[in-house]
């Protein structure tokens, strides 16, 4: 197989050849001139000049080709100062252009994936700056009021005072869920994991939701009878948390006479999978991204009408992340959603 030659070195080669040639011509002549020519002394030149011009522009030519490139780098900023050692350059200019590029498209990516943070945290302190303000200022309203001369009323005093009541509270639901999501994702939480039954808990969460699934008159309940515990390992109050707060959300954005429906499921040996089906609102395809995203809201209209700190998914997606578990989402908008994580399956309560 013939050998690839770098440009650099058929460059210098080329360049040597006609350097070594022209001293060459240049020195017989100047023997002829001294009536002293000696063909030894010349075909023994030759490689000679040839050797010693090939060793010099090659030297050279590295030298310009590192003092150019590296000038390029620092310039666009695309290599720390370590990365370059001074090392002989023998790279052919468009293998040098191929690997600035690449350092250039990895740049883009990086200030393309900057952007997104950027916009994320101008959304997250929008949406938190949002969700504080509203009951902050109906908080204010209420005392302004009050001290207008409202205050004088006892009726309408105790009426200001209950409402003001229920502002520091959502203030105080709001901050509590902000310092517990705060904790999950800087891994300062530790999980109390233990051996339960599954169904057992979701009926506990059934029976303390059974007032507001009544309100919009939604059935909840499992998708078949399971007559034997199915038992899991797991933070026991953080399971419940997330069964907890997805089916808030389905009652919450189910519709009038709707249905929620359980299942618990074997997914592989040692795990189970836990299903939450309505058939409520749905969810359009471009929200599902970002649904497990702190005070993300579907609804991007402002209206809060259906309360809630708007952090219940993202707690759901931590709390499942530091059990090393995932959760799952599926829905089609106007026909329903159906959320699922896993868990790791126990033999029995002894295990």
């Amino acid at each position: 197989m013939a050998i690839q030659l770098k440009k650099s070195y058929k460059f210098a080669l080329r360049s040597s050849f006609f350097i070594a040639l022209a001293l060459t011509a240049l020195l017989t002549g100047i023997l002829f001139f001294l009536k002293k020519f000696d063909l030894g002394i010349v075909l023994l030149f030759f490689p000679l000049s040839f050797l010693g011009s090939f060793l010099i522009v090659q030297a050279r030519i590295e030298r310009f080709i590192y003092r150019r490139v590296k000038k390029i780098y620092d310039d666009v900023s695309l290599l720390e100062s370590s990365s370059f050692s001074n090392r002989p350059i023998t790279t052919d200019m468009k293998t040098l252009t191929e690997e600035i590029e690449k350092f250039a498209q990895d740049k883009k990516v990086e200030i393309d994936t900057l952007k997104i943070r950027e916009e994320y945290r101008r959304d997250f302190l929008g949406n938190v700056s949002h969700e504080l303000k509203t009951p902050l200022f109906t908080v204010q309203g209420y005392i302004l009021t009050l001290l207008d001369g409202a205050i004088n009323d006892k009726k309408v005093r105790e009426k200001y005072l209950e409402r003001a009541n229920k502002g520091v509270e959502r203030l105080i639901y709001i901050v509590k869920d902000l310092d517990f999501i705060t904790k999950l994702e800087v891994g300062d939480f530790n999980l109390k994991k233990e051996v339960f039954d599954i169904v057992e808990l979701i009926e506990n969460v059934f029976d303390l939701l059974e007032m507001r699934a009544a309100k919009k008159n939604i059935s909840m309940g499992f998708d078949t009878t399971y007559d034997t515990p199915i038992y899991v390992l797991g933070d026991r109050e953080k399971i419940q948390q997330v069964v907890t707060n997805l089916l808030v959300n389905s009652i919450k954005y189910g519709y009038q006479d709707g249905t929620t429906e359980v299942s618990v499921e074997n997914l592989i040996k040692n795990k189970v999978i836990v299903r939450v089906t309505d058939n409520g609102e749905g969810i359009s395809k471009e929200h599902i991204p970002r649904l497990f995203e702190r005070f993300y809201r579907v609804d991007q209209s402002g209206s809060r009408k259906e309360g809630g700190s708007g952090l219940g998914l993202a707690i759901v997606k931590h709390i499942m992340e530091a059990h090393g578990e995932k959760i799952y989402v599926e829905s089609e908008e106007g026909v329903g959603s159906e959320f699922s994580f896993t868990l790791e399956k126990a033999e029995n309560k002894e295990a």
